[in-house]
């Protein structure tokens, strides 16, 4: 016997969003940067549950809700395989001394004074021409975190301009996949999309750029070239460090360039890794394997440990030593961990339609231009909270969008562009969602420790609605 399923209400799709939000502040308030470490989890677990119930109660069966949560989790495993890569990587980079190499270098060209702003620009560049924001912050961006941090620079700042970067050449690259999605919904051309959308993102990273260069003017770094001193001559004196390291990370970079696939292209540069590894440092093989008498067993034991769990470089230098560590697929865990059970609470939201029950709320209220922009921004925040993956917050509210723009005169290339400057950006500022989880496991800084400092991402929704309040550049289709 079928028995019909029943609309939900507000009211009905309201109650897992405030049960999550609840239990995910009571977390912060009580274990503060532990929340992340297993009740968060526990806390999307709880409000899946109640929406499981809710879902039941409107005529929904398990078997429904199960392929659902199975389809939500398979549409994020590609990112939970290439996390688990880059944490491999990580791990053989440290132990072949690049990662220490691009601190070294980093160190000697860049000062305080300019190295956020230089960071910021260093970011967008390498992810303009890879599309990717994970590459460029598991691989450039892990090498200036180290920087930074032996400058004296604060972690979370630091994050903020790596990611600021990272994620306008996300936004701009067209080998990004979110920005050849969001025209797809939105039913435009990419370049058409990329040309419309440059009208909004280059103010925003301009202003970005601006906040890092003035930051930097105001940090006192009377104390920081005693530290870069200390830093490069424990780094020197611990690693080998030769030229022809950089051949890894240049040939990453360029089979992204090339259109190879992240996960095989991280593999490679993993695997590498190793080899420069075995062949550059001996003596950190030797140290990490705690084996001397073979090298032959000595290399595999150190690049499996590099590969798979923490390493650390020791170096008379305990800040130099704390800096080098890699923690490879193992630390890349509670990040798989979390990543999953937000794919379970968005899986059960999008199935029995709770999540499309409020984006409908929201539509209402949309009659000029600067309020429907507005509506559709606050709808892709929206599905970045609740149901955590990036590419949701762009295919479900162009899906849901699409018509009304048409019906309203505006060319498609609007909604791309909204799309992008809401949906993209704002997935890294959540903690639970897929890039907010990664991008905090691979830096190893928590994502609300970076998330006010990740001011590209927090200026560019904003720059579309104000752009649309305005009135400014907005095309319509009697324009054509």
């Amino acid at each position: 016997m079928t028995v019909e399923k029943k609309r939900p209400t507000l009211l009905h799709a309201l109650i897992p969003i405030v049960v999550l939000i609840f239990l995910l502040a009571i977390n912060v308030v009580v274990l503060g940067t532990d929340a992340t470490s297993g009740p968060n989890q526990i806390g999307l677990l709880l409000a899946a549950a109640v929406a499981g119930i809710i879902s039941i109660r409107l005529g929904y069966t398990w078997d429904e809700i199960q392929e659902s949560m199975l389809k939500s989790i398979n549409s994020a495993m590609g990112a939970m395989l290439i996390l688990l890569m880059i944490g491999a990587l990580s791990g053989t980079w440290l132990l072949s001394g690049i990662v220490p190499a691009m601190i070294y270098y980093g160190l000697k060209i860049l000062n305080p004074t300019i190295f956020l702003f230089a960071a910021c620009i260093a970011c967008a560049i390498v992810s303009v021409a890879t599309g990717s924001s994970w590459t460029t912050v598991a691989t450039i961006g892990i090498a200036l975190l180290g920087i930074g941090k032996a400058l004296g620079l604060h972690e979370g700042i630091i994050a903020g301009a790596i990611i600021s970067g990272a994620y306008f050449g996300d936004k701009m690259s067209p080998l990004s996949d979110t920005t050849n999605l969001a025209p797809a919904m939105a039913g435009t051309d990419l370049f058409t999309h990329i040309k419309y959308m440059a009208i909004t993102t280059i103010p925003s990273i301009i202003v970005t750029l601006i906040i890092f260069l003035v930051w930097g003017f105001m940090q006192d770094t009377s104390g920081a070239i005693t530290n870069t001193d200390s830093v490069l001559v424990t780094i020197e004196n611990s690693f080998n460090l030769n030229p022809l390291l950089f051949l890894v990370p240049i040939g990453v970079v360029i089979l992204i360039v090339k259109k190879v696939p992240a996960l095989p292209a991280l593999l490679v540069g993993s695997l590498l890794g190793g080899i420069f590894a075995i062949i550059f440092q001996p003596q950190i093989i030797n140290q990490i394997s705690g084996v001397e008498e073979n090298y032959l067993e000595s290399s595999f034991i150190a690049v499996m440990r590099a590969m798979t769990t923490t390493i650390n470089v020791q170096t008379d230098n305990q800040m130099i030593t704390d800096l080098l560590t890699g923690r490879g697929m193992a630390g890349m865990l509670n990040t798989i961990w979390l990543i999953l059970t937000a794919m379970i609470f968005g899986g059960i939201m999008e199935c029995s339609g709770l999540l499309h029950r409020i984006a409908e709320e929201i539509i209402r209220f949309a009659h000029s231009t600067g309020s429907l922009v507005a509506s559709t921004a606050a709808t892709c925040v929206f599905f970045n909270v609740t149901a955590s993956d990036q590419y949701m917050a762009i295919a479900v509210p162009g899906r849901m969008f699409a018509s009304t723009y048409k019906d309203r005169g505006y060319k498609p290339e609007l909604l791309s562009r909204t799309l992008e400057d809401s949906g993209t950006v704002t997935s890294v500022l959540v903690p639970w969602n897929t890039c907010g989880a990664t991008q905090a496991g691979v830096l190893g800084v928590a994502t609300m420790a970076y998330a006010p400092f990740t001011f590209f991402c927090i200026i560019s929704p904003f720059m579309t609605i104000l752009h649309a309040y305005l009135n400014y550049k907005i095309r319509r289709i009697e324009d054509a």
